[in-house]
């Protein structure tokens, strides 16, 4: 997982201003990942603020590094099956964020997991909750 660990594998992240810096397991399946997210200009809107569907990818990204990081041998999640985000507050341009992903539940087939991103004072400004397929090997 260290070499996932900054874009997440996904070049994107990087783009808009997002990193995953950290991660691990609590108990016996719960991931979780902590990153920053200062946008960039491509996240945001004319006005500097960032747009919702960014928004969804850098939680989206959070939750399967999460999950990921709970996974053993090569099981890997697989694909997002269902995601709801919501948009509390607004993410300004230039602005620093943390982000934190966790596994709220591990299935054999299927993982649930949320997300969320705060500013540095801990004030919530936006957060995910979503369900994932996974590959299991063997």
């Amino acid at each position: 997982m260290d070499r996932w660990l900054g874009d997440g594998g996904m070049p994107l992240l990087s783009a808009v201003g997002a990193s995953l810096d950290a991660y691990g397991v609590d108990g016996e399946d719960l991931g979780w990942v902590t990153g920053a997210f200062t946008p960039l200009q491509l996240a945001c809107n004319p006005h500097g603020t960032v747009q919702a569907g960014v928004h969804a990818v850098v939680l989206d990204a959070a939750m399967n590094f999460a999950i990921n990081a709970a996974l053993s041998g090569k099981d890997r999640t697989r694909g997002t099956l269902e995601l709801k985000c919501e948009t509390m507050r607004p993410a300004l341009l230039d602005a620093s964020y943390a982000v934190r992903g966790e596994v709220t539940r591990m299935a054999k087939q299927i993982a649930y997991a949320e997300a969320s991103v705060r500013g540095h004072d801990g004030v919530l400004v936006s957060r995910a909750t979503g369900t994932f397929l996974l590959h299991r090997d063997g």
